[in-house]
């Protein structure tokens, strides 16, 4: 977890992706999340994740043969 350097700041969590490229290995984001229940909640460091990327139907392409 990373503090803020500015008090308004939300704290970040660097999350390492396994088998990225080096350049793309670690990202940053704010550690401000909601939960299922729409409870606000905060990653634990060491924590495992599962990320899902999610796209419109209207933001891709077919995937060429």
């Amino acid at each position: 977890m990373l503090k803020p350097i500015l008090p308004k700041e939300h704290e970040k969590a660097e999350i390492t992706i396994e088998g990225a490229d080096d350049l793309y290995r670690e990202i940053r984001v704010e550690n401000l999340l909601t939960d299922e229940d729409g409870e606000k909640a905060r990653l634990k460091p060491g924590d495992e994740l599962d990320i899902v990327l999610e796209a419109e139907t209207d933001a891709t392409t077919k995937k060429p043969d």
